[in-house]
């Protein structure tokens, strides 16, 4: 893996351009078997992957079924059980902000009290006595952004947290949040067939000097070529409710990975290796974080950093993908409401 690294936005933080998102390991997408995800963190470490991405919420259940999983904070505390002895060498950020509502479904909580509570619940699944990046999950509408960012910068000032990031949020939150302190990092979707933050997000970051890390930079597995027109997905299966993966929608879509797929195959690389070399490629500061439980699939996106694409390349595959060609949204109907 080339050598080559960037700073999170205004941090001291600096990592390697291509993260691993740990979300799988615990819900969404199936059954995962702990000792592969643990064996799949250690070969990323070995590949020289560096960032690795969590929330406390990831295990407690999907945000569509409202079914439990493996318990709330299960994907921090296997990370932390991951890195346990190699602590200096990676960087972890978590999340905040999204739990489980007593009625069914996801509650939102941004308040300043919440926020501390959250942070030391965290560093105590993780063992670890800092958090490198912390991020507000989804932002809670009842509470102002300056009190939620306000409580984060608090724990900066306290030494519990390196860094403060924001997912999914627009560009008036984001000028409102960086009025109040630093922000390092923006989590939004972001890939060859989810390019909704090109217009104004990620303008926006560079504006602020914010780092933006796409999360499902592979389409939710797409990207990577492993699906066909006769794939179909289980009930415990977060896809199963995504509109691009609906039967018309998901016709239409494999035609454009198809296209993926020879693209990749002409020049010996995996198609991911592609989606997430395009991804590199943007003029922006950029670090994505594919998901996998996998360890031969961490290997080959951290390999990803190698891949070289020509300005031909990139147009062809920005036209390949032109948004007007994918078909449907990023997501279906979701249980997800503030609560406190």
């Amino acid at each position: 893996m080339q050598e080559a690294r960037i700073t999170l936005g205004h941090s001291d933080i600096s990592i390697r351009p291509i993260g691993l998102g740990c979300m799988g390991m615990s819900q969404f997408y199936g059954d995962a078997d702990e000792e592969e995800s643990v064996a799949t963190i250690h070969a990323a470490i070995d590949a020289g992957i560096d960032f690795f991405d969590t929330s406390d919420i990831y295990g407690a259940a999907g945000a569509a079924t409202g079914r439990p999983q493996k318990g709330f904070g299960h994907n921090e505390e296997l990370l932390g059980r991951a890195v346990r002895g190699v602590r200096d060498e990676v960087v972890l950020a978590t999340k905040f902000g999204a739990r489980l509502a007593p009625e069914g479904g996801v509650a939102l909580d941004g308040r300043p009290e919440y926020v501390a509570a959250a942070c030391d619940a965290s560093l105590r699944r993780l063992g670890v006595d800092h958090i490198d990046l912390y991020y507000i999950h989804r932002l809670d509408p009842t509470v102002p952004i300056e009190d939620t960012v306000g409580a984060m910068a608090a724990l900066v000032a306290a030494g519990k947290v390196r860094a403060i990031g924001l997912s999914a949020v627009g560009p008036d939150l984001l000028h409102r949040a960086a009025a109040v302190t630093p922000v390092s990092a923006l989590q939004s979707e972001y890939s060859l067939w989810a390019r909704e933050v090109e217009q104004e997000v990620l303008p926006t970051c560079r504006e602020l000097g914010i780092t933006f890390v796409p999360y499902s930079p592979l389409g939710r597995a797409a990207l990577a070529g492993r699906f066909t027109s006769g794939t179909s997905f289980s009930g415990d299966d977060f896809r199963s409710t995504l509109p691009k993966f609906q039967e018309e929608n998901f016709a239409e879509n494999l035609r454009l990975i198809e296209g993926l797929k020879a693209f990749a195959d002409e020049r010996g690389h995996a198609p991911g290796q592609i989606a997430l070399a395009w991804l590199l490629a943007q003029p922006y500061d950029i670090a994505p974080i594919p998901g996998t439980k996998r360890a031969a699939y961490a290997r080959q996106n951290a390999a990803a950093t190698a891949v070289p694409l020509s300005a031909d390349d990139l147009a062809f595959l920005s036209g390949l993908f032109d948004p007007a060609l994918v078909r449907g949204g990023q997501y279906g109907a979701l249980n997800v409401r503030p609560q406190h």
